[in-house]
């Protein structure tokens, strides 16, 4: 997998986002996911901020670990990525905001475009939920 854990300083890549209001609501949700996962943060690949863990396995063989949540500042989005996935989620979903989701990854533009409590209630479910481990 080309995205893998590394031990790049997070702090150096947070203050490295250009952008001052993405850098801001990008330290914002790391410090949610700090305080839900009580993990420390680490990259992936150069541009994903990963907390917690946990080890998938497919019926083909390939296995691997991979974050529980992360975020990411993309060009356009703030990229929330809540592995658990959304099934569970569509009430939260419903009253976040304006968002656009993918099977784990929850865009946003802007912490001031949705309900920041909603999402911090996201970020606390999907960093204790369980995550299917097998495909």
């Amino acid at each position: 997998m080309k995205t893998q854990k590394n031990n790049a300083s997070v702090p150096a890549f947070l203050n490295a986002i250009e952008d001052p209001q993405k850098r801001k609501d990008t330290k914002t949700i790391c410090r949610w996911m700090k305080a839900a996962t009580a993990a420390k943060p680490y990259m992936w690949g150069d541009a994903i901020v990963g907390y917690g863990s946990y080890h998938y396995r497919y019926a083909t063989g390939r296995e691997g670990d991979w974050f529980r949540i992360g975020v990411s500042p993309r060009k356009q989005y703030l990229s929330i990525y809540l592995m658990a996935g959304f099934d569970d989620y569509g009430d939260l979903l419903a009253q976040l905001g304006k968002h656009k989701t993918g099977s784990c990854c929850l865009n946003i533009k802007r912490l001031s475009d949705i309900d920041e409590t909603i999402l911090q209630e996201l970020i606390q479910k999907a960093a204790t939920a369980d995550i299917c481990s097998e495909a």
